[in-house]
């Protein structure tokens, strides 16, 4: 029985722990729910600025944008991280794949307009600014393997579909946590545009 209780405490303080590092220090980007249909979650979003990289290799384009939220812009400041990290997604075997290539985008903080938004010293981080919209989320958990997010994203889009709803570009994945957070604890979303 003495064994039992320890091997449950020892759980216990595991998880407690796995918790407390696995949380964020990142702002995450503020946005309204308008709706619901089945998992589908609807949100406005304001206006927002992206430093965006055009990459294939996502680990790449990661610690390009780490490198100018750290300091590699023209006044060399740091800038804080937020959340979500937002990759492109590949469409679904469904339909023609237009190209290989992604792109990975770090959001700037909330209500930083462009102007405000450092200029990068290295030319592949573009900076662009994104219009409010409505994105249509599927939220799920784990370490997003390609499996994963393809399903998540044929269930969005075939969610969308027998609601009506008008869909513009292409899906794309969001990521809420740092890469230590364990998976069970990780919050992932593949989104898209939507007309409503």
């Amino acid at each position: 029985m003495r064994t039992i209780l320890l091997v449950i405490g020892a759980v216990g303080v595991i998880l407690l722990l796995a918790l407390l590092l696995s949380q964020s220090s990142a702002d995450t980007i503020p946005y309204a729910v308008t709706g619901t249909t089945g998992e589908i979650e609807f949100r406005r979003y304001p206006e927002m600025v992206l430093a965006t990289v055009d990459t294939a290799q996502e680990n790449a384009g990661f610690d390009l944008l780490f490198a100018y939220i750290s300091g590699s812009n023209k006044p060399r400041e740091k800038i804080p991280m937020t959340a979500p990290v937002i990759t492109s997604q590949k469409i679904p075997m469904t339909a023609p794949v237009v190209s290989d290539a992604g792109s990975i985008s770090f959001v700037m903080p909330a209500g930083m307009k462009r102007e405000e938004t450092p200029d990068p010293l290295d030319s592949r981080v573009r900076i662009v600014t994104i219009p409010e919209r409505e994105i249509a989320v599927i939220r799920f958990s784990g370490y997003a393997p390609l499996a994963d997010v393809d399903a998540a994203t044929s269930r969005l889009q075939a969610g969308l579909k027998n609601e009506g709803i008008v869909t513009t570009g292409q899906p794309f994945m969001m990521r809420y946590d740092s890469p230590w957070t364990p998976g069970f604890l990780r919050r992932n979303e593949v989104g898209v545009v939507v007309q409503r």
